[in-house]
């Protein structure tokens, strides 16, 4: 019984919270790594070297215990619909399928394609919509990032805060990363930015703009993935940062402490954190970590001893922000099962859940504001106050918004209308930036049949112009980059 279906309960609670005790899968049950030791998995080597990259290496790992029929599945998304190239350390792929017992060909195959996490880190064209692939408003960079960058991957969108990407890769690529643009390898179907000036260069002038703009006293150090940038590397960055007087908060961004927690297990990780940690703390700087785990399956005991490690190293907090996927996690009852499994079983808070951003062929993990509204109503009363994440939706040239904050919003047709309070990085000169609204989407395929009706007749973009705009948005970014 889920939430949704006791609400109706004269007795007892909707919700019935039990505390569970993390468990690591074991790895063996599938056929590619019956020989792996307790001593390879827990190598970070070992790790990024054995990562699931294509369909032939999945094939390698699980033989027949998924049909012909997912492989080929897997291959035609690869082909007409991935936006993200396939990169799954074993860890992650361990959380999928986790109490599945094989017993024989294909045996594996109902359940795999069920899964949770199997659903954003190794999509299947089946999983896609085909009515609705892509959202027409839908843009490679949905949240313009890339228009308000202040030099090369630094973006500063908000009043006292930014973010620095400060690389293009990470140890995993979910299917829905929002800066799919940039990060990763291309894919058929997506043509990758590439950043153009030198690493040194680039972080240089971070450091430049920072140094004059005593307004910002927040920095996001993210990518792409901390995790993929060399340790010795990270800490001078991280040094130099803490350098500058007007910066008070610097969160590290890492899918990495969920899909590869290894990497933060290493000795001289962990005691290069606690250098950091102990300068942050003898300035009087908020030194956090924000990890990304999007179900309760992704946490386990590595996990929770890398959030320890973090935690004992000096950090002041570990927070998760999540992402609200349609087959994944857009259920009360399973959002509460992963909130207590990350603050009961490994001390990491409950921050964010964001709705999934307009990217292209996206549809099938998005879910409309309404919905995202129930959620929150649902969950809410079970966490402790400072605990319960809020759901916001990440609304194209304004920000992160509370689901509840929007100020008006046509259900029939899915457009919400949203206000803000300050103005981006390119908006300084702009008189209506504060007092106009700005659009949200909600996906088409949830809408009741006059606001389908309506987007048939007025949506539609035949595939050649939603390629010229691809190109052309493209082109733009290219010589955005330049200009740096």
């Amino acid at each position: 019984m889920s939430i949704e279906t006791a609400v109706g309960l004269t007795a007892g609670q909707p919700y019935p919270y039990q505390q569970v005790k993390l468990v690591e899968p074991d790895w063996t049950r599938f056929p590619g790594w019956r020989d792996v030791t307790p001593q390879d998995w827990a190598s970070v080597q070992w790790q990024r070297a054995h990562c699931v990259k294509n369909v032939k290496q999945l094939r390698d790992l699980m033989g027949d215990l998924l049909d012909e029929r997912f492989y080929a599945d897997l291959e035609r998304d690869q082909a007409e619909r991935a936006t993200m190239s396939m990169l799954v350390p074993p860890q992650m792929m361990n959380t999928m399928v986790p109490t599945a017992t094989p017993a024989g060909p294909g045996s594996l195959t109902e359940g795999f394609y069920a899964d949770p996490v199997r659903h954003y880190m190794i999509p299947v064209f089946s999983d896609r919509r085909t009515d609705w692939s892509s959202h027409p408003h839908a843009t490679r960079d949905s949240l313009h990032e890339h228009e308000m960058w202040v030099t090369e991957g630094l973006t500063h969108r908000y009043p006292t805060k930014v973010l620095a990407e400060l690389l293009p890769t990470c140890p995993q690529y979910c299917g829905h990363c929002t800066r799919m643009d940039l990060v990763g390898n291309s894919t058929p179907v997506i043509d990758k930015l590439k950043f153009v000036a030198k690493p040194n260069d680039r972080l240089g002038e971070m450091m430049e703009y920072l140094r004059r703009t005593p307004q910002v006293r927040d920095v996001v150090v993210s990518g792409g993935d901390v995790a993929n940038m060399p340790w010795p590397r990270l800490e001078a960055f991280l040094t130099e940062l803490l350098s500058i007087e007007n910066i008070r908060d610097i969160r590290l961004a890492t899918k990495a402490l969920i899909g590869l927690p290894q990497h933060w297990l290493q000795p001289d990780v962990v005691e290069g954190v606690g250098r950091v940690a102990t300068l942050a703390r003898s300035r009087g700087v908020s030194l956090a970590m924000h990890t990304h785990a999007n179900h309760a399956n992704s946490v386990t005991p590595l996990v929770a001893d890398a959030v320890s490690a973090m935690l004992e190293a000096g950090l002041r907090d570990v927070r998760n922000q999540g992402v609200l996927l349609n087959g994944v996690n857009a259920d009360p009852e399973v959002l509460l099962d992963l909130c207590f499994r990350l603050l009961d079983g490994a001390q990491v808070m409950p921050y964010y859940f964001y709705m999934c951003d307009m990217i292209p062929f996206s549809e099938h993990w998005r879910i409309s504001v309404r919905d995202a509204q129930r959620l929150q109503h649902h969950i809410m009363g079970y966490l402790p106050g400072f605990a319960t994440p809020r759901i916001v939706c990440d609304v194209p040239f304004v920000g992160k918004r509370w689901v509840h904050q929007v100020a008006d919003y046509d259900t029939e047709r899915g457009i919400s209308y949203w206000t803000k309070n300050y103005r981006t990085s390119i908006e300084a000169d702009d008189p209506e930036a504060l007092t106009r609204t700005y659009e949200y989407y909600d996906p088409i395929h949830t809408l009741p049949e006059a606001g389908q009706r309506w987007w048939a007749e007025h949506g539609r973009l035949d595939e050649s112009a939603l390629k010229a705009a691809e190109v052309a948005e493209a082109s733009r970014r290219t010589a955005a980059l330049q200009a740096h």
